[in-house]
Formats: structure tokens, C-alpha cells, sequence
């Protein structure tokens, strides 16, 4: 049905003089915008991708040129990485912060114990990993100065006549507080500078600890390995020293696993606005869409017929075939459906693949859900039961039907 147009009064000469000069202060506001000197990013994103000061851009390049085909790039946990157990050599990870889990850990322990080497270097370490090897961290604090800025030495006799090596800016101190004296060996300390190139009070940041064959090197002020640091040709040495304890000519494992800064994929629409030229020509068609929805919008108005949405039998289309399943006492195929449309909702709603139905598999489903790991399992474990089986009585599909129930409930609160 066509309905008459109705037009409003035309834009009076004052009003367009208005809008013109809205439109012009707009442009010029958008264009200082665009134009404006980003500020510099410091997020701590340690990627082999990021040019940013705290990427490892130059640090990845220099070791690629040095150690050529015995750099390798690890993307999967360390866990699923060591199942090889022809790797040897050096696996190296560097983060602002580490959490490995109790499976990660020890599978770098063992590997470690068979001859190769693990170099960590990170401000922050998981309970875990301290626990296990006998340790306590902390941050320094400067009562003298707003701020800390570290300073830097190896404790090694071959360097100990250097200066402390400076990083200026304003990062936390992070050291070891408590080692194992007996088994595990000083290699580095760090103090928050003052007034002088002096470490007054040296803290323990870098230790090496024996495994079996192997070792751990823990280094904390994983800055050193930073694109700003890299870039001063002094404070460059300070990491070619540290590196000098693991060049032993064997393949380096570079970690791209556990990165701040590592790659996800994104939408085109984040790739158009990390440039600011096209972020900003973006917005400013918005802009002018939305200036004319408003102008030109309002001065054509049509009436819109109302239209009832079709109706949904999906419920009762489902509870004739559900009934249609009671009457014959098909109580097996019933539960069979039930269980796969919680496979369907297990995939879909908490994003969890389950082609394979692992210990992994059940700590990450608890962990989406709300659930514990043993309920996670024991519903599972249930499932697993009624599926091969040929029969089920009709307790066991109501016990299956009321489970289901109770585990999806605790998913944001309701089923």
C-alpha cells in the first residue's frame, strides 16, 4: 500500500548557515585528530611481531641471524610441544608474566633432567612454579625517588668490573627474595637507581638451577630483551652476556605460546581502525550518514504498515515428536538425542571443540561452565555409560535429563 509523502518546510537561511558552519568545525576537529602524534605504546607484548619498545622485533631478528636453522618457533603449550621427545637444546621464554600449570611445569622438569636447558625470563612467576623449585619474589621499593628505574649487573668475575647498565624508565624491580642457596647459583642482582650508576643494595634477579642433567635459568627484568633496549648499543651487552649462558650451539626454542602481545585473528573493521586516517575518514562518513538521516530524514516521512511476525511451532513441533518417542518406550533413542544436543550446546554456547573427550577436554568444560572438574566428570562419565549401552530404563533418562539440567544451570545462572 503507497502512502502520500509529507514534506516539512525547507531550511530557513540561518539554519543552513548554522549547519554549514557545524560541519566545517566538525572537519577541522577531525582532522586535528587524525593528524595529532600518536602516543608511544608501552605494552609489555614481548611478540617477535611488535616493533613497538616493548616487542622482541630486534631480539628475535638478531637470534635468526645468528643461530639460522637452529631457531625454531614454538605456537602450542609446552605441554603438547615436548610429547617430541627428539627435541634437545634450549627452550627460551620471555613475558611480562608466566603461569605454567602443574602438567606444563613438569614437563619442562623432565625435559630438563634429560640434558637441555630452560631459560625463563619474566617479572612474574605462578605460585606453581615458585613452590616447586624453593623460591619467593617480590618488588623493590625506592623511599628516595618517585619511581624505579633499574639497574642492571651480572655477578659473573668476567664482568664484574662493568657499570650496572641502566634502563631509563620507570619499571618495577622485581627480584628473588628467597633461593635455595645450596643447590642454586647467583648469576645476576638489579637495585633501583638513585643518584649514581651503584647498585647500593644488589638483589638476586638471575639464578641457575641444576636439573638432573640440565638446567633452569630464571632471569626477572625481561625488559633487557625489549626493542628499547636492544636499540642502545651499550645496554646491549647486558643481553649478550645474559644469552652467552645458554649459546651452546644446540637449537633454540623460541615460545610464541605464552605472549601478551601474541596474534589473534581480527575483523577487517579492527584492521580499518588501528590506522588512524582510515579510522577517522571512517567516522566522519558515519558522520555525514547520520547528518543526513537528520536533515534530509525527517523532511520525508512515510507510514509504515504493520506486519505480525509468522508464529513459531518449533515448541510444538517438538513436543509431538517427543511424545510420538515416549509412546513407543524408545527411552534409548531419547537419551541419545538429549546427549547429542548437549554436545551441540557444549560446542556452540561454551566454544569447546569434542571430537576429543580428554582430561583437557573436562578441565576446560568446568571451567566455562561454572562447574567443578568433579561434577564435570561425573556427568561425563554418566553420559559415556548410557551412550554404550543397547538399553535405558526410563530412571536412568530422567536421572540423565535432570543432570544436564543441573550443569547448565550454573551457566550464567540459568539453563
Amino acid at each position: 500500500m503507497l502512502w502520500k509523502t509529507k514534506y516539512q518546510k525547507p531550511l530557513t537561511k540561518l539554519q543552513k548557515v548554522f549547519l554549514i558552519a557545524f560541519l566545517l568545525v566538525l572537519a577541522a576537529l577531525v582532522y586535528m585528530e587524525a593528524t595529532k602524534p600518536q602516543p608511544v605504546n608501552w605494552f609489555p607484548s614481548y611478540s617477535k611481531e611488535d616493533k613497538i619498545p616493548l616487542g622482541t622485533y630486534v631480539l628475535f631478528d638478531l637470534l635468526k641471524k645468528s643461530f639460522n636453522d637452529k631457531l625454531t618457533e614454538k605456537n602450542t603449550p609446552p605441554f603438547e610441544v615436548l610429547q617430541d621427545s627428539t627435541l634437545n637444546g634450549t627452550y627460551f621464554f620471555v613475558n611480562n608474566s608466566l603461569d605454567f600449570d602443574k602438567t606444563e611445569l613438569d614437563s619442562l622438569i623432565n625435559w630438563a633432567e634429560k640434558g637441555n636447558t630452560v631459560f625463563i625470563s619474566a617479572n612474574y612467576f605462578n605460585d606453581k612454579l615458585l613452590d616447586t623449585l624453593k623460591l619467593e619474589t617480590t618488588t623493590e621499593v625506592n623511599v628516595e625517588k618517585i619511581g624505579t628505574e633499574p639497574l642492571l649487573k651480572l655477578v659473573n668475575a668476567k664482568f664484574d668490573s662493568q657499570k650496572p647498565f641502566h634502563i631509563k624508565k620507570d619499571l618495577p624491580v622485581r627480584y628473588f627474595s628467597k633461593i635455595d642457596t645450596v643447590s642454586q647459583t647467583v648469576l645476576g642482582v638489579s637495585g633501583a637507581y638513585i643518584d649514581t650508576l651503584q647498585i647500593k643494595e644488589p638483589r638476586i634477579n638471575f639464578i641457575k638451577i641444576p636439573m638432573g642433567k640440565g638446567q633452569f635459568f630464571l632471569h626477572m627484568q625481561p625488559e633487557i630483551f625489549s626493542n628499547f633496549f636492544l636499540l642502545s648499543e651499550e645496554n646491549a651487552q647486558l643481553t649478550a652476556q645474559v644469552l652467552s649462558y645458554i649459546n651452546d650451539g644446540n637449537t633454540i626454542y623460541w615460545d610464541n605460546y605464552y605472549k601478551s602481545g601474541k596474534h589473534i585473528d581480527i575483523s577487517p573493521l579492527r584492521v580499518l581502525l588501528n590506522n588512524k586516517y582510515f579510522k577517522w575518514a571512517y567516522y566522519f562518513v558515519l558522520i555525514g550518514v547520520l547528518l543526513f538521516v537528520i536533515f534530509e530524514g525527517r523532511r520525508k516521512q512515510r507510514s509504515i504498515p504493520i506486519i505480525q511476525p509468522l508464529t513459531n511451532k518449533t515448541y510444538e513441533y517438538t513436543r509431538t515428536i517427543a511424545g510420538m518417542y515416549l509412546d513407543k518406550g524408545e527411552n534409548h533413542l531419547i537419551a541419545q538425542k538429549q546427549i547429542a544436543l548437549f554436545m551441540e550446546f557444549i560446542r556452540t554456547r561454551l566454544r569447546v571443540p569434542t571430537e576429543k573427550v580428554n582430561e583437557r577436554f573436562y578441565k576446560t568444560v568446568a571451567e566455562r561452565s561454572g562447574n567443578t572438574q568433579e561434577d564435570t566428570l561425573k556427568l561425563f562419565t554418566f553420559i559415556e555409560k548410557v551412550s554404550s549401552q543397547g538399553n535405558t530404563t526410563q530412571e536412568e533418562l530422567l536421572k540423565l535429563y535432570q543432570e544436564i539440567k543441573e550443569f547448565k544451570k550454573k551457566i550464567d545462572g540459568k539453563p
